[in-house]
């Protein structure tokens, strides 16, 4: 990697845990990269525990993709320890993972308190309305957190899952962006929002999916 490098885009390079952890030891006192993109690399919880190794003692990445990997809640429970010492990380992407509820609460554990971390993809994965009642703990005291996409997490079950989200949102004041696309939002959950619209303090979109439909909130 050439010293003045500040975007490495690896995706669907096959490079798997051991290559994740061979990056992981060059990056360790990487000065230059912001920017590393490892989407669809087969990465489990071992390559992911080296990465967030390194997220311990980098002081320049900002922006970290791991989408399309094979993270389970275990490889979370790293990333939230990494995540209390680093200060620097502002974007992180878990996109189509394998991460529930419990991997929720690792990051909730983090979340509460960090203040750098700005955008939080957590689309395509196993939340559900359990791991979104454990999340709005987080956002009704997280001060940084402004996109958070639970695209396609199935959270509705009942409406119990968008009506946490709506709680929450009258308490944060900082949160712009909330994707729900494709996560079982209904019409009453929808009115959730709406009510919560009303009350939010900060202009707000909501995207979400009604009967095939997509509908935005402003």
């Amino acid at each position: 990697m050439q010293q003045n490098t500040t975007t490495l885009d690896l995706e669907r390079c096959d490079i798997g845990d051991q290559g994740a952890q061979h990056l992981a030891d060059a990056l360790q006192d990487n000065k230059t990269l912001n920017t590393l993109n490892l989407g669809a690399n087969d990465i489990d919880d071992q390559g992911v525990q080296y990465l967030a190794d390194m997220l311990q003692e980098n002081k320049t990445l900002v922006t970290l993709n791991l989408n399309w990997n094979l993270i389970t809640d275990e490889g979370v429970y790293h990333l939230a320890s990494a995540l209390r010492k680093n200060e620097t990380l502002i974007t992180l992407y878990l996109r189509d993972n394998k991460i529930g509820p419990e991997g929720v609460k690792h990051l909730v554990s983090v979340l509460q308190n960090n203040t750098t971390l700005t955008t939080l993809n957590l689309s395509d994965n196993y939340i559900y309305a359990q791991g979104v009642q454990i999340l709005v703990n987080a956002l009704k005291r997280n001060k940084t957190l402004t996109t958070l996409n639970l695209r396609n997490n199935d959270i509705h079950v009942g409406g119990e899952g968008v009506q946490y989200l709506a709680d929450a949102l009258q308490e944060n004041d900082v949160l712009t962006t909330l994707d729900l696309e494709l996560s079982g939002v209904e019409c009453r959950g929808a009115q959730y929002l709406a009510n919560a619209l009303v009350k939010n303090k900060v202009k707000f979109l909501a995207r979400f999916r009604i009967v095939s439909l997509t509908y935005y909130f402003t």
